[in-house]
């Protein structure tokens, strides 16, 4: 064993990943799995951990990165890229350095996978080589990430052997060989559960101090009890997280409407700024029922709340560099299996194609054994797709189907991925983000009957000073029956539509990638934000007219010109839905911001069913070709398009290249050439999901 090590000593790898929601993380680990059993010694990592010179100590670097908002790097690879960036770095620094990268886009973008290429571009030029073709996904794909990613890593896996051939009698770690988890759980003993919790409380590095989760979570007395319909309301451990209270969560659809969309408004007791575009970050639980099924099926239910913790795995004699499984708790904390199922362990995800791979190890039936492997082979990627994506398959689901599968609890959070965040866009902007508007409460949520909000006039002035800022959201409550006749609902949606009124929740603001600077304020915008879409659109218009009030206060010294021009840039948004009566999201809002003097805002809705013939946003485009062409051509105006990423943008994009053909005397190439140059001077700005 000794000699094995010794020859291996100088064999390692660095699996690094820029992920705004955890896509590229996933395929980083998954690269991960992969040069583990081609026996390097693996790192991961995100971008941001990482120090430019540390690239020169690692055999073979191997990066997975995502492009977000205009062609832009995610959050945790910025400080990278920004030191990757540097001026001092000279051409050929990183001549020793081998890597290969794969990037995760989507073409309704122009810039796509944009950021991959700025990084990979950045390599080579400073003198890295590419051992492997650059890789890269897009969200269009019909099979999803794994249908471009699957036929990559074999090709990265023939390059690998090839450019580091083992020595001789060794041989790479068999797929059908269990890899073993640098870190497992353990029993922890109950006399120094209150010493590990004193330890985590003090820990400056996370917003809330975690107590025992063993006495913070129902447990039943006896077989048979009903388990609580909603998530425990204790605030989760996030690190540089905003405690926010909800002060409303209003549904804004009639019952008999088809989706429950849901107006979300919360705030903070500290001030914390932000600009339309940005987006709010809510971090879900799993719901009881649900994890008492899963304790269930795998026979845990005896030891759901015993205090647990982490530790090392001798077998795996991880290196000093081996992250901690789950980044939303501080090291030391005490954990029950039930906490970490309801708060950390995301068991209503989508199963990816490594968790079938692990489960075949857990099953003592041959015909559950052969079918889970089946999903494994990439030559039977579409029948995965079929089984998983499609139907929207849940891991809760899949184990429930594989009743011979039994995961060893101490492994759980080796198998069963971590519950990520979910990012909103922000409804929200202008005097809305004042707390002390809170009471007034737009006429679209006072037409709602029944609804329960919490009234700021009830409460104290000391309280009242402590609302500092106000966080708007506009949510779609994911819910629907798939192709296999069951009930499908988002994890964070289905989350969200249970806070009520007075709880408190744990949350982060991130940047958007609108780029909305006040330098525009006086150059009209043209706005695309059909169904959800609007909220960001929104928060630019209350941000607008925040700006054009504050600059408006000496009004009557401006020229008459400078009048008339103002009132000739008016804002434009086109905003799409089904019905007028039924999803036409802050209608009496727009009605009123119309009227407001100062305002400057057309508001065209189109309704899909209203009439015989649809209508859409694309079609109001070219209905109002003319004042679209004014505000974009002649008065140099922006556009930003908000909402789904499917057919909406492309749609979008062809009706403007119209209405530059038609309004503009121009060809169609010439046509396309100036949304081109609108976009890459930063007045065409995309920001789907």
């Amino acid at each position: 064993m000794e000699a094995v090590q010794d020859a291996l000593a100088d064999r390692t790898a660095l699996m690094l990943y820029g992920s705004e929601t955890g896509n590229a993380q996933d395929i980083a680990e998954e690269l991960g799995r992969l040069t583990e059993r081609l026996r390097f010694d693996t790192q991961v990592s995100d971008l941001n951990s990482i120090h430019v010179r540390q690239l020169l100590h690692y055999s073979v670097i191997l990066i997975a990165i995502s492009t977000t908002g205009q062609g832009d790097l995610p959050a945790n690879s910025q400080t990278f890229w920004k030191s990757l960036r540097s001026v001092r770095l000279r051409p050929g620094c990183l001549q020793s350095v081998r890597f290969a990268s794969f990037g995760l886009g989507d073409t309704s973008y122009l810039k796509f996978n944009w950021a991959h290429r700025k990084l990979y571009n950045r390599l080579v030029q400073l003198g890295a080589q590419p051992i492997c073709d650059r890789g890269e996904a897009d969200e269009q794909h019909p099979e999803g990430v794994d249908g471009s990613f699957l036929p990559w890593s074999l090709k990265l896996r023939q390059r690998l052997l090839q450019e580091y051939p083992l020595p001789d009698g060794i041989e790479p770690i068999p797929d059908d060989v269990l890899l073993e988890p640098k870190w497992v759980l353990d029993f922890l003993e109950v006399d120094t559960v209150s010493n590990l919790d004193n330890d985590s409380s003090n820990d400056n590095n996370y917003s809330n101090g975690l107590s025992d989760p063993s006495t913070q979570f129902y447990k039943p007395q006896e077989e048979g009890n009903d388990y609580p319909e909603n998530p425990p309301e204790d605030l989760l451990t996030v690190p540089d997280s905003i405690v926010a209270t909800v002060l409303s969560n209003t549904r804004l659809t009639p019952p008999t409407h088809w989706q429950d969309v849901r107006h979300l408004i919360l705030n903070t007791s500290t001030p914390h700024p932000y600009n339309p575009g940005d987006t709010l970050t809510i971090y879900p639980k799993n719901f009881p029922s649900d994890v008492a099924e899963l304790l269930k099926i795998m026979k845990w239910a005896s030891i759901a709340d015993s205090p647990l913790k982490f530790v090392s795995s001798s077998s795996a004699t991880p290196s000093t560099h081996s992250p901690f499984p789950l980044l939303n708790i501080p090291p030391k904390s005490c954990l029950t299996l039930r906490s970490l199922l309801t708060n950390h362990l995301d068991i209503m995800s989508i199963p990816r194609r490594s968790f079938f791979t692990q489960l075949a190890h857990y099953t003592n039936d041959p015909f559950h054994r052969e079918r889970l492997l089946e999903f494994t082979n990439p030559d039977y990627i579409d029948e995965l797709y079929d089984y998983t994506t499609r139907p929207r398959r849940s891991i809760l689901e899949v184990l429930q189907e594989f009743e011979s599968v039994q995961i060893p609890w101490q492994r759980v959070c080796s198998i069963i991925p971590v519950m990520r965040g979910r990012q909103f866009s922000i409804a929200s902007g202008g005097r809305l983000k004042s707390a002390q508007t809170a009471h007034s409460f737009t006429a679209s949520e006072k037409d709602v009957p029944g609804i329960k909000l919490f009234d700021i006039q009830n409460v104290n002035p000391e309280e009242t000073e402590r609302l500092q800022t106000r966080i708007e959201l506009l949510i779609a409550i994911v819910k629907y029956r798939t192709v296999i006749k069951r009930t499908r609902q988002g994890v964070c949606t289905r989350y969200v539509s249970s806070l009520r009124p007075g709880q408190r929740i744990s949350v982060t603001l991130q940047k958007g990638g609108l780029g909305v600077t006040r330098a525009d304020g006086d150059r009209p915008v043209v706005m695309v934000g059909p169904g959800t879409g609007v909220a960001p659109m929104r928060a630019l218009i209350y941000e607008r007219l925040s700006w054009k009030q504050e600059t408006n206060c000496d009004r009557n010294q401006k020229s008459e010109r400078v009048l008339r021009e103002r009132q000739e840039s008016r804002d434009i948004l086109f905003f799409g839905c089904r019905n007028s009566q039924a999803d036409f999201f802050f209608k009496n809002e727009w009605d009123a911001l119309q009227r407001e003097e100062g305002a400057l805002l057309d508001v065209y809705p189109a309704f899909s069913r209203d009439q015989r013939n649809k209508v859409y946003v694309q079609d109001l485009v070219r209905s109002h070709a003319s004042q679209v062409y004014k505000a974009l051509a002649d008065r140099q105006g922006l556009v930003y398009i908000c909402g789904s990423s499917g057919k909406m943008p492309q749609a979008v994009r062809e009706s403007l290249i119209e209405v530059f053909q038609q309004q503009g005397g121009r060809s169609r190439d010439d046509a396309e050439a100036y949304l081109v140059a609108m976009e890459k001077n930063g007045r065409y700005k995309q920001e789907t999901w």
